[in-house]
């Protein structure tokens, strides 16, 4: 079998199943290890897979930087959204991510709305700007502008000092074994950090992070309040959520 033909092979199976065992493919083709693994390294390498131990997971699209991704699932993000903001109550202290999505939370939120709002978005503080009666905190650090949050060890610092009600919680991957996943160590160790501030946290995944994986963990799916995706319910991820065990919030 050709280079190109086993790559397009693997990527079509990728496709089918939302994963890849390289000792499977081995067995199922007469292709050795070694062969299997240094092309999923090449694919990885070409943003085309994310690498796991034993095989490789979905890449997720939600990795390109913040301009890029203002333009990728507009309306998926709106649904899920739209979702995010219903779950938040009168008087209740939030702890709003950054992100694309998180963003169109904000857009979402009614206008008479009475509520404490914590981000380490200067994006999404500034787009709070308009909302009267939401008070607006801004957790400072240095800036990751890539996701333009703020992320390190002050900004971690910083949110020792929140207590909140929930968090709304942007990933790029939902994945059952790879768990939640973001593209950089600090953004998922700021992320982790605001996790343990809240009460409840709800991760926000429109449908092109479901099924799919980035390079450094957030946090196990079990320690979440829930997932607000609009995946379809019959969607293979979304299946093996239910399954497991993980509440899906239909958006």
């Amino acid at each position: 079998m050709l280079v190109a033909q086993r790559r397009d092979m693997l990527l079509a199976r990728l496709r089918r199943d939302g994963r890849i065992v390289a000792r499977d493919i081995s067995a199922e083709f007469g292709l050795s290890e070694d062969t299997v693994r240094r092309d999923l390294r090449d694919l990885a390498a070409a943003g085309l897979c994310q690498r796991v131990y034993g095989g490789a997971l979905p890449a997720s699209p939600a990795v390109a930087d913040y301009p890029t991704r203002r333009g990728v699932e507009v309306g998926s993000k709106q649904r899920v959204g739209a979702t995010a903001a219903a779950l938040i109550q009168r008087d209740s202290t939030v702890v709003l991510d950054g992100g694309t999505t998180a963003l169109a939370v904000v857009h979402a939120l009614p206008e008479e709305l009475h509520a404490t709002v914590v981000t380490h978005s200067p994006t999404v503080a500034a787009a709070l700007a308009a909302h009267s009666s939401v008070e607006v905190y801004v957790l400072g650090g240095p800036l990751f502008k890539h996701s333009v949050v703020t992320c390190g060890a002050a900004a971690v610092e910083a949110a020792q000092t929140v207590n909140a009600d929930l968090f709304l919680l942007g990933v790029t991957g939902v994945h059952p074994d790879a768990g939640l996943t973001t593209g950089d160590a600090d953004e998922a160790a700021m992320k982790r950090a605001l996790a343990r501030r809240a009460a409840d946290t709800y991760v926000l995944a429109s449908a092109e992070k479901v099924g799919a994986a980035s390079r450094f963990t957030v946090l196990p799916l079990t320690t979440v309040a829930g997932v607000i995706t609009d995946a379809p319910e019959h969607d293979d991820t979304v299946r093996r959520l239910h399954d497991a065990g993980i509440p899906v919030i239909h958006a």
